[in-house]
C-alpha cells in the first residue's frame, strides 16, 4: 500500500523565478520572460514544442509537495514519486525549482547520510521517480555507508555532448547535479531542503564529467559559520579531503580503477560551485526545450 508523507522544505517562498515544463500545449505572448537561475532569458514568440509539455519560464512550486512511495522497499519495485497539492505527479527532476533567490537552492535527498543504498532520481522513467539502482538485474548498494545526505539539485544537467575545456574536455555524464550536504541531521529519500553552496569537485568517473556540489542545509546549526570553502576547512576540519577520497575509492571493492578529479585534484570555492549551477541549469533549459537531443530521457 502507498505511503505519502508530506515534504515541509523551502516554505514561505516570496519569489520563484525558476523553469518548468507545463503539461498541455499553449502560445506564449511575443515578448522575452527570464527565469532560471542566472538571469536565463528566452523569447516567448508562439513557443509551442511537439512535446507532451511545453517549455515555460514560470514556477509551480507548491511548499506542500508531498512523496509517495510504491512497492516495498529495497526491491526492484520500489520507487518514491513526488505529488503537488492537487495529488499530481511531478518530476523532481523538472518541476522542483532550482533557486529560491538570494543564493538559496532547492536539493533533492536520494541517499541519507550513514546508508549505502544506491539511489537516484530514474531520469528515464515518467515523472523520473526517486529508485534504486541496479546492476544485472541486481539492487546496487555502496561498499560501506556514505558519510553525508546525498542527491541531485533540479532543473541542472551535465550535457553529455558538451567537453568542458577546464576539466581535461571531459564530458558530462547525462545526469543532475549531485550535492554533498555536509550537516549534522541524517534527512529522509525525497526530502526538499534549502542549501548553500560551498565548493565543487570536479569527479571524473571513466571518463565522465560528475561535479559534485559541495553544501549545506540552511537549518543546520553551522550554516551560519560557512559560506565558502575555506569556512568549511575551519567548521568542518578534513570534510572535503574525506569527501573527495570516498568518492575516489568507492569503486574499488568492485575490482574498479579509483576515480579521479580535475581542477588539481582540489575543490574549487563557492564562485566556481554558482558557475557550475549556472551552466548546467542552462543545459537543462536546453534540454527541455528540445534544442538537444533528450535520447532516453524523460521531458515529464
Amino acid at each position: 500500500m502507498a505511503a505519502t508523507r508530506v515534504l515541509t522544505a523551502a516554505t514561505a517562498v516570496t519569489q520563484t523565478t525558476s523553469c518548468f515544463l507545463a503539461k498541455q500545449a499553449f502560445t506564449l505572448p511575443a515578448k522575452k520572460s527570464c527565469g532560471g537561475f542566472g538571469g536565463l532569458c528566452f523569447s516567448r514568440r508562439a513557443l509551442v514544442l511537439k512535446s507532451k509539455r511545453p517549455f515555460s519560464c514560470s514556477a509551480i512550486y507548491n511548499p506542500q509537495v508531498k512523496v509517495q512511495e510504491e512497492g516495498p522497499a529495497e526491491s526492484l519495485d520500489y520507487r518514491v514519486f513526488f505529488l503537488d497539492g492537487s495529488g499530481k505527479k511531478v518530476s523532481p527532476w523538472h518541476d522542483i525549482p532550482l533557486t529560491l533567490g538570494d543564493g538559496v537552492f532547492n536539493f533533492i535527498v536520494e541517499i541519507p547520510k550513514e546508508s549505502k543504498a544506491k539511489m537516484e532520481v530514474a531520469t528515464d522513467e515518467d515523472f523520473t521517480p526517486i529508485k534504486q539502482d541496479t546492476k544485472k538485474g541486481k539492487l546496487r548498494y555502496y561498499p560501506y555507508n556514505i558519510n553525508w545526505n546525498y542527491g541531485l539539485l533540479p532543473q541542472t544537467w551535465e550535457d553529455p555532448s558538451h567537453a568542458n575545456s577546464e576539466v581535461e574536455g571531459c564530458f558530462g555524464d547525462n545526469d543532475p547535479v549531485d550535492v554533498v550536504e555536509i550537516g549534522e541531521t541524517q534527512r529522509k529519500i525525497g526530502d526538499i531542503l534549502k542549501i548553500k553552496p560551498l565548493a565543487a569537485l570536479a569527479m571524473i568517473d571513466e571518463g565522465e564529467l560528475d561535479w559534485k556540489i559541495v553544501a549545506i542545509s540552511l537549518d543546520d546549526p553551522k550554516a551560519h559559520l560557512v559560506n565558502d570553502v575555506e569556512d568549511v576547512e575551519k567548521h568542518f576540519p578534513g570534510t572535503l579531503t574525506a569527501i573527495r577520497d570516498w568518492f575516489r575509492d568507492y569503486k574499488i571493492p568492485d575490482g574498479k580503477p579509483a576515480n579521479r578529479f580535475g581542477l588539481g585534484d582540489k575543490p574549487a570555492n563557492k564562485d566556481y560551485a554558482l558557475k557550475i549551477i549556472q551552466e548546467t541549469n542552462e543545459s537543462w533549459a536546453k534540454l527541455v526545450k528540445r534544442s538537444v537531443d533528450a535520447g532516453d530521457l524523460s521531458l515529464y
